[in-house]
């Protein structure tokens, strides 16, 4: 049938067309396909539980309770007088078929029972009658509810026609088996349904994670952006006043300034034309210029306020670092400090900051959980959002539980020495940007 035909059918013949290729999917195409059991899985909920020299065996459950039915088939021949070899070893071979075909264990089973129905008395033997409800049980559980359908169809066909019309033998047959089918297939839809929403769930959980990088690398390319785009600012407006400090500048000097300011209003025209995309339509940029770590006492004051007790020690040479650096550092701490107020109340938590030639040391470690207040569960975004500032300036970040049962994230930011610039006045003192660790500032603070 063209598909021009199928267009302008009728909606019945279509649905009959359908039908019939169903039935030739299922029961006819591939008829002798190799097809083995597979044995349970050894991480099911049931399997795993046990040891594991047992489950090595438990896993073969159903292939031992498929060779059990055959035997049972088998042993119902034998309880007939007539040919009592063939009667129980025929109909036993298609319900042993099923662990490795079967489509073909369905076909063979209608062929015993033809079969069994000429040498004996009867079409339904009861080695026939068990060995065709177990063969359209198993095989139905191996494939999909439309076949159980078909089974059970061609099955009552089949006997009502040997029959000549008198179904009192296939009757109990049909009845017996549209039970077990009926049985089957809630399972497997039912089994289904849960293998759908676990992967429902996976891609849910996967998706979730992607959102949530991307929601923090668009956090981190604004605060870039907003540090970026200060820094260029000052660089052509620096450029465009310099040749006024020089009396009678030279025009080379002149030209060369002004190619300065041209490149740096380029290239801030075009940062923000690409990052200026990451910006919600609701986003507006802050007017205070982003925190840096001279900013950090002030979050620990504002944090000490809500009843967390912190401390913060300093080490080495106190100097400023790169903007970004400082950004990244002050993130981190701000970050951390709010996982500890959040998963951890009524604990205390101590910062350290160490100066250090290549660069900066940070360390954030609470205590446990103290108090009546229980933690509150976060939406996973803090430990993502440290480690993508890390990356990006290709630290090393490390996080993870202590033996107390508090928490600690460790973060190194490389910062070569080229990049530091001047010294800055500390609590303990002017410092250089290239000493070593022998200045120690410990501030400590408890809750309000």
């Amino acid at each position: 049938m063209t598909e021009t035909q199928t267009k302008t059918s009728s909606p019945e013949f279509r649905a009959a067309a359908g039908a019939i290729d169903g039935l030739r999917n299922d029961l006819l195409r591939q008829v002798f396909a190799y097809r083995p059991l597979p044995p349970l899985s050894p991480d099911g909920r049931v399997v795993r539980r046990l040891p594991e020299g047992m489950r090595r065996l438990v896993v073969w459950t159903p292939h031992a309770l498929v060779l059990f039915a055959a035997f049972l088939v088998m042993m119902a021949g034998f309880a007939e007088w007539d040919y009592r070899f063939l009667m129980g070893v025929v109909p036993a071979i298609p319900v042993a078929m099923t662990l490795i075909r079967p489509v073909a264990a369905f076909w063979a089973s209608m062929l015993a029972t033809v079969f069994c129905g000429i040498l004996g008395s009867e079409l339904w033997g009861p080695s026939t009658f068990a060995a065709q409800v177990v063969v359209m049980v198993v095989v139905a559980a191996r494939t999909r509810p439309r076949t159980a359908a078909w089974m059970w169809l061609l099955t009552l066909l089949f006997g009502v026609l040997v029959e000549a019309g008198d179904p009192s033998i296939t009757a109990p047959l049909a009845t017996l088996s549209a039970f077990a089918l009926l049985v089957v297939a809630v399972v497997q839809i039912r089994r289904d349904a849960e293998r759908e929403v676990t992967v429902q769930r996976t891609v849910t959980a996967v998706e979730r994670d992607r959102r949530t990088l991307l929601e923090e690398r668009t956090t981190i390319a604004r605060e870039l952006h907003d540090v970026v785009a200060h820094h260029m600012s000052v660089v052509a407006i620096q450029a465009e006043a310099a040749p006024y400090r020089v009396e009678n500048p030279p025009p080379e000097l002149e030209q060369a300034f002004v190619t300065i300011r041209e490149n740096a209003v380029a290239a801030l025209t075009e940062l923000r034309r690409v990052l200026g995309v990451v910006r919600a339509e609701d986003y507006e940029a802050p007017d205070a210029p982003q925190p840096t770590l001279a900013a950090l006492d002030g979050l620990l004051d504002n944090v000490r306020e809500t009843g967390l007790e912190t401390e913060k020690v300093i080490t080495g040479a106190v100097r400023e670092l790169p903007q970004g650096v400082e950004l990244s550092a002050y993130r981190i701490v701000q970050e951390a400090l709010s996982n500890s107020l959040r998963h951890a109340p009524g604990a205390s938590a101590r910062v350290e900051l160490g100066y250090v030639l290549g660069g900066l040391g940070l360390r954030v470690v609470n205590g446990p959980p103290r108090g009546l207040v229980k933690p509150s569960p976060g939406a996973g975004h803090g430990i993502t959002g440290m480690r993508e500032r890390v990356a990006m300036l290709n630290g090393e970040m490390t996080a993870g539980a202590t033996e107390d049962g508090g928490y600690e994230i460790a973060v190194f930011l490389p910062v070569p020495l080229s990049d530091g610039p001047e010294p800055r006045e500390t609590a303990g003192g002017t410092t250089d940007a290239t000493g070593d660790a022998d200045t120690v500032v410990v501030e400590r603070g408890g809750g309000a």
